[in-house]
Order: C-alpha cells, then sequence, then structure tokens
C-alpha cells in the first residue's frame, strides 16, 4: 500500500494565500478546529488507518491537547510551519525561525523527533529551493511540499519529478499527486481538487496517479468538513475556494476510505526503498 493521507492541521482563519484571512489577527477569531479534526480522528479509527497530521505550530500551540490526541492514536506529526506564511514571502533567516519556533513546539508536547515537512501552501518552488538546506540543518527528513505542475500562480515546479525521490542534499521528496492525461499534469491529491471535482473523477486521476508514479498522496484540511465555521467577507472568487461543497466533503472522504487504502507518510518511506 503506497497512499498516505494527510492532514495540514490549521484553522479556518489560516490559508495565507486567502489576502482577506492572512491580514487577521489569529488571536482574534475563535479556534474551530479541534471539532472538526476529531471527526477526522473517528473516521481514521473506524477504517484503521493512519494518518500524517501536518501541524501548524500556532494550532498546537492553542490546542497541545489535540496534538496529544493525534499522537497518541498513533498518527505521525509532522512540521506545517508556524505562522503559515508562504516561503515565497519570507526571508532565509524568517523562514528558518518559523521552522524552529514549530519544531519546539511540536516536539515539545509529543516529545518525539519531527520528521517531515509541508510548506504552506506548497511553496517549495523553483525561487525557494533554498529552503531544502534548512530543513535539513534542522533535523527534517522528508519534505512534501512540491506540486509537480505550474498552473497555480502559488505553487507547483513543472516538469519536477512525480515519484517519490531524494534531493540532491539527501531530503526525500514527497510530492503531491497529479495524473498525467494527454500530456497534461491534472492535480487530484485533495483539497480543493477533492471539493470541486466529482467524486468518481477523483477516485479515477488519484488511482491513475498511483499507477503512473507509484505512490498516492492525499491532502484534506479540518477547515474543509466545518460548514459552520465564521463568514468573512472577501471576493467571490476566495469566497467559492473557500466555501464550495464544504457540507458534503466528509462523505466524500469516508467514500474515497471505502475505495483506497490509505497510511502515514512515515510508513509508505520506512516499507520502501527510501527507509529512514
Amino acid at each position: 500500500m503506497a497512499n498516505a493521507i494527510t492532514i495540514d492541521l490549521e484553522d479556518w482563519f489560516c490559508p495565507s494565500n486567502i489576502r482577506e484571512l492572512a491580514e487577521l489577527d489569529w488571536d482574534n477569531f475563535e479556534i474551530r478546529v479541534e471539532t472538526p479534526v476529531l471527526l477526522l480522528l473517528d473516521l481514521l479509527e473506524e477504517y484503521n488507518y493512519k494518518a500524517t497530521f501536518f501541524v501548524l505550530g500556532f494550532i498546537a500551540q492553542k490546542k497541545p491537547d489535540l496534538i496529544r490526541e493525534i499522537n497518541t492514536r498513533g498518527h505521525e506529526i509532522a512540521s506545517h510551519g508556524y505562522a503559515h506564511r508562504m516561503i515565497t514571502k519570507q526571508t532565509q533567516y524568517e523562514f528558518e525561525e518559523d521552522l524552529k519556533k514549530s519544531l519546539d513546539i511540536l516536539e515539545g508536547i509529543t516529545s518525539v523527533k519531527v520528521k517531515g515537512y509541508r510548506a504552506p501552501v506548497f511553496t517549495i518552488t523553483n525561487s525557494t529551493l533554498w529552503a531544502l538546506d534548512i530543513l535539513l540543518k534542522n533535523g527534517i527528513e522528508y519534505d512534501s511540499s512540491i506540486y509537480p505542475f505550474n498552473l497555480h500562480p502559488d505553487y507547483g515546479i513543472k516538469n519536477s519529478q512525480k515519484r517519490i525521490y531524494r534531493h540532491e542534499n539527501g531530503i526525500i521528496e514527497v510530492p503531491l499527486s497529479v495524473a498525467s492525461i494527454l500530456g497534461l499534469s491534472i492535480p487530484c491529491s485533495g483539497g480543493a481538487y477533492f471539493r470541486f471535482y466529482p467524486y468518481h473523477i477523483s477516485e479515477y486521476l488519484l488511482r491513475k496517479a498511483h499507477s503512473q508514479n507509484g505512490h498516492t498522496l492525499f491532502y484534506i484540511h479540518p477547515w474543509e468538513i466545518d460548514s459552520g465555521r465564521p463568514k468573512i467577507e472577501m471576493g467571490i472568487i476566495n469566497k467559492i475556494r473557500m466555501n464550495y461543497n464544504v457540507s458534503n466533503t466528509l462523505n466524500k472522504l469516508e467514500k474515497l476510505f471505502k475505495k483506497i487504502e490509505f497510511t502515514t507518510i512515515k510508513d509508505i518511506l520506512s516499507n520502501g526503498k527510501y527507509s529512514y
């Protein structure tokens, strides 16, 4: 089984690619993440799947008991940074400080070394490959930030490898899943793509990506199953991106769990040629 299920553990006010949210003072807003995370944990337990949780340091700081619960249930804890700032908007110094802060918080809560990292908005791009050396310097062993296509304005590296591979500095890359169809790379890893695609299209693309690339990597955010979260004023495009099909996402996820078995990134790497 080479299908990884990953949870980007952040709350409704955290997406840094949504300008109206990125400008908010997080301390002024209700933290709602606990309820959807517990729903995801229960669903994972029902199917006996383990997941990799890329945890935002700010949320871990606010909800340490929730992170302990995730760890106690046998899931993998990895880093999503601290403040969910896109790497493309940070200096190298700022990025390293953000990373260190997140690692200190997560390892302080779980007493387990963090081995994995995912960049906010997948922003390890051609212009920020320097981040890989900083990850290595701080003990990170694998990254899961690179989307091997280039149709999104914030992320993606065209012609990047689609299979799991090692960077020149030794860090393992577990890329987001794309399916190659008629020469096009179609993103299908989850998130908004999962909410927008009809279910059968998502399943088809994920299976195709697995057959082509040797693994499937799926991700979801807890706020994507929280239809009761506060509404704020934002442009129509961002409003659609944030809210489309949220009320049906958990049902779609359970349907996917019935068809495809999932595990952690750690387990996939430990059982393959990229063991660590």
